[in-house]
């Protein structure tokens, strides 16, 4: 059954189980998890290492399977859909921002922020050129479009990443520990761009992240332990 208000609610799951594992070694890291992410809010999920916080994520971004449990995606349940729909909805609805940034280094910035919008083929070369400009001066490397990923520093590398999982307007983001490589300064600078860039386009935050500071500054902190939320 769909949750009700579904317009605003960007992405809900419910009864998430996994294991994973072989044999005696076999673990039940996620333990019926249920969650709600509406258009517009910033959540964190903390927790300590092994909980299942990025069990979690994984589950959310479509990149592995429940063992049981149900997940929607702007309405539309996906977990239990084929590889090739699920692969089409990451590209159409989820932007991922990770702790260390999966830059292509050979490419420039412009040409990495592009890559998502070539892949999912909406927009010709100049809407994606265009675009990618737009994103980058957005998060304050307008000046840098044509630098390698190698000639940018490692707060700049993180914004294009930002870039880079804006470009297909996702209606949600995931963030695996989005700062946990950079200083203090770029820190903030970062979960700053990715929350207001977010908030100004409707989009839902999910952020996992073991920054008290950070965690505090989201709309919403959901504790995890051992696998559920507490």
């Amino acid at each position: 059954m769909k949750p009700e208000h579904a317009s605003d609610v960007a992405l809900r799951c419910a009864g998430l189980h996994r294991s994973l594992g072989q044999g005696a070694a076999r673990v039940h890291v996620l333990k019926g998890v249920s969650f709600e992410a509406h258009r517009g809010q910033v959540y964190a999920i903390v927790g300590p290492s092994g909980c299942g916080k990025s069990t979690l994520l994984y589950l959310l971004g479509l990149l592995d399977l429940p063992d049981q449990g149900e997940i929607w995606i702007d309405g539309r349940l996906m977990s239990n859909s084929r590889d090739a729909e699920r692969t089409a909805a990451r590209g159409e609805h989820i932007g991922f921002v990770f702790q260390f940034h999966f830059l292509m280094m050979e490419f420039t910035a412009l040409e990495n922020v592009m890559m998502p919008m070539r892949k999912l083929g909406r927009l010709g070369p100049e809407e994606m050129n265009a675009r990618a400009r737009h994103l980058l001066g957005e998060v304050g490397l307008g000046d840098k479009t044509h630098r390698l990923g190698t000639q940018l520093s490692g707060g700049e590398q993180q914004r294009v990443a930002i870039a880079r999982a804006l470009a297909n307007q996702p209606s949600i983001i995931l963030a695996d520990e989005p700062t946990g490589n950079l200083d203090v300064r770029n820190s903030a600078i970062v979960f700053d761009l990715l929350t207001r860039l977010a908030k100004e386009n409707g989009q839902a935050v999910i952020l996992v992240t073991h920054n008290p500071d950070i965690a505090n500054r989201c709309d919403h902190r959901r504790p995890m332990r051992d696998g559920v939320f507490v």
